[in-house]
């Protein structure tokens, strides 16, 4: 029984057990690869970054310190997708992204739950706005200052 209970000991003290994943990439599949790099560049102002495969088929951005977002062509079809399912960025200044979305005749609707077009506050005090992309992938806009 000793035996065990060292054994296990040690094993949880290696810190192999308790790692925490953490966040690489998300992927958006595309019908018209351009215009969804496009569209992430100048509506989100995403960064381009190097990708591996040189295939012409991929786009990648950084869209954190660490994180990703990988554009992939190949979707022959537009496929529906629930708003509930997102990806969320947050600005500086979220009055003057939705004058920027306003410019550029982005449609975007005030929160989940409401399809309205314009803006909302969550309980919590973030502003928030949901529009799609080329794809109708939901993206919501926030200004979280965490």
């Amino acid at each position: 029984m000793a035996g065990c209970l060292f054994a296990l000991l040690s094993f949880s003290q290696s810190g192999s057990v308790n790692k925490t994943a953490e966040f690489d990439h998300s992927t958006v599949f595309v019908r018209d690869l351009q215009k969804s790099a496009d569209f992430y560049e100048k509506v989100l102002g995403l960064e381009r970054i190097a990708e591996p495969f040189k295939d012409g088929r991929h786009v990648w951005f950084r869209i954190g310190a660490h994180d990703q977002l990988h554009v992939v062509s190949g979707a022959t079809e537009a496929m529906p997708h629930d708003v509930n399912v997102h990806l969320a960025f947050r600005v500086a200044s979220f009055g003057d992204f939705v004058s920027h979305l306003d410019q550029l005749s982005i449609k975007y609707r005030k929160s989940i739950r409401d399809a309205a077009k314009g803006t909302s506050v969550r309980p919590d005090g973030v502003h928030q706005l949901y529009f799609q992309d080329p794809d109708g992938y939901w993206i919501e806009v926030n200004d979280d200052k965490f």
